[in-house]
Formats: C-alpha cells, sequence, structure tokens
C-alpha cells in the first residue's frame, strides 16, 4: 500500500512538472512559431532554459549567463539582423559571449530568421513601446 501511495505521489509530482511548463508558442496558431519553438527546445534550452529566461542546465559554471529571451526591456533593443547574426555566427560576431556557438551548419538561413522571429515573439517585442 505504501509503495502504490509513493507511486501515484510521483506520478501526481510529474504531471505537476508537466503542467508548468508551458511551452512558448501557446496562443499561437503560426506553424513556423511551433517548429522555432521545437528547435529552440532542442539545441537552445539547454543554456537559455525551458523558460527561456536564461537558466538552463548548462549553465553552472559558465563565467557569463545566457541571455533571457522572456525579458522584454532588454529583447527589445537588439535589431532583428543582429539577433539572426549572432544565432548565424555565435554570440563573439555580435560582441556578445564566445561559449554562444554558431549554428548555420545545423540550421538553414531560413530556420535562423524564424528562429528570430520566434525570440520576437517569445519576449513580446513586438508589443513594446
Amino acid at each position: 500500500m505504501i509503495r502504490f501511495g509513493i507511486a501515484m505521489l510521483g506520478l501526481v509530482a510529474m504531471t505537476g512538472a508537466i503542467a508548468v511548463h508551458q511551452p512558448a508558442t501557446a496562443g499561437s496558431d503560426n506553424p513556423r512559431i511551433a517548429a522555432s519553438a521545437h528547435l529552440y527546445d532542442t539545441y537552445c534550452a539547454q543554456c537559455h532554459g525551458v523558460q527561456r529566461n536564461g537558466k538552463g542546465v548548462n549553465t553552472v559554471g559558465l563565467s557569463v549567463q545566457p541571455r533571457d529571451h522572456s525579458d522584454t526591456a532588454g529583447m527589445s533593443s537588439l535589431p532583428r539582423d543582429q539577433m539572426i547574426k549572432a544565432i548565424s555566427e555565435g554570440g563573439g560576431a555580435v560582441n556578445k559571449s564566445a561559449l554562444m556557438p554558431s549554428w548555420s551548419a545545423v540550421l538553414s538561413k531560413e530556420q535562423i530568421e524564424d528562429m528570430a522571429d520566434y525570440l520576437i515573439y517569445v519576449c513580446k517585442c513586438d508589443t513594446a513601446q
């Protein structure tokens, strides 16, 4: 009986954790946003976090913390072409951390452009005043 109770408690905790992680595409029917969210979860979330807040699992011990993509004020100051360059060529190409790798060998030009649009969507920069 105790094992069953512990198993159920674990199941409830896991279900709660899944419910807390809302994909950053909620409210969007745009297939490019959904595709970019999937790519972000695959390639970016390890450093930038599943909540897109710069607190990914790989950040422990980094001398420079990854950018918080959910920060409207911080992200609004970045032009789209600078985002594209950072994703394509890495952080060093835009005078940011050299720890941010280049993704041009992994993602297509279209995927990189869509990722920049996705970041604008995530930070709600298109609605910032």
